[in-house]
């Protein structure tokens, strides 16, 4: 549940905790929200149980509360030794799986960035993706895999001809869009590339009425200072967790 401000009452020191929603928030689980909705049409799953195309996206999408028959499902849609990647949830895999991978996020939502277009931001097209994925791979932003690039639209910034600077969107719940991968070459860092690109991937965002949010590593506080700064501000802390389905994980 996400309180976006908590009180402290005078009477003994009690919280006033906002009244829960009636109804979950789509960025509560984004990549369900994402692949049951505006991405529907890249869903691949077994029964309760979602996922990207692996070159697309590494994002395994859960029910809000997963049962038993959800791991199952996971197991027989990725299969024994198969990595579950679990996108901005409070989610942990059962005891029995191992956990591979466990970093703490937040997720910030806009609160009144200046959206604004830029000339430099250039769409990135498919012919750009080695590029791009040759500069994640400096940068390390998170993942990004050859169909990426299909997820939504990319902008980058050249100098010289080579791309030293791109932002895009990734996850798309209902109503909302994932500013994703913002990244700049370490030798162009500090000329304002990552905030121009920022302004412009919100502008396409909020042009198709939609709002925009993003997620950024717990310990990357300068990052998360300058997206605050930008206008985003602070909705939930979420973990970013991989889990590997066991080995003799029986399947169906």
């Amino acid at each position: 549940m996400t309180n976006d401000s908590v009180c402290t009452a005078a009477d003994g020191g009690r919280e006033n905790l906002p009244s829960p929603p009636t109804e979950p928030h789509p960025l509560d689980n984004p990549a369900r929200a994402s692949l049951l909705g505006p991405h529907a049409h890249f869903a691949e799953g077994h029964g309760q149980v979602l996922r990207y195309p692996a070159q697309m996206c590494a994002f395994t999408a859960l029910p809000d509360e997963p049962d038993a028959a959800s791991w199952r499902d996971v197991a027989t849609l990725l299969g024994p030794g198969g990595l579950a990647t679990l996108a901005a949830t409070q989610v942990l895999p059962p005891p029995d799986w191992e956990l591979v991978f466990s970093i703490a996020a937040v997720q910030l939502v806009d609160d009144g960035v200046a959206a604004a277009e830029d000339s430099e931001a250039i769409p990135l097209g498919p012919d750009a993706v080695p590029e791009m994925i040759a500069l994640v791979e400096l940068t390390k932003p998170g993942p990004f895999l050859p169909r990426t690039i299909e997820l939504g639209s990319y902008r980058g910034i050249r100098r010289d001809g080579a791309l030293v600077a791109m932002a895009g969107e990734r996850l798309h719940p209902p109503g909302w869009t994932e500013v994703s991968a913002v990244c700049t070459h370490p030798d162009y860092r500090g000329q304002g590339f990552a905030s121009r690109l920022t302004h412009a991937v919100v502008a396409g965002i909020r042009a198709r009425g939609e709002r925009p949010f993003l997620h950024a590593s717990a310990a990357n506080t300068s990052a998360i200072r300058l997206y605050q700064a930008l206008g985003f501000r602070l909705r939930n802390r979420v973990h970013f967790r991989v889990a590997r389905v066991p080995a003799g994980e029986a399947v169906t």
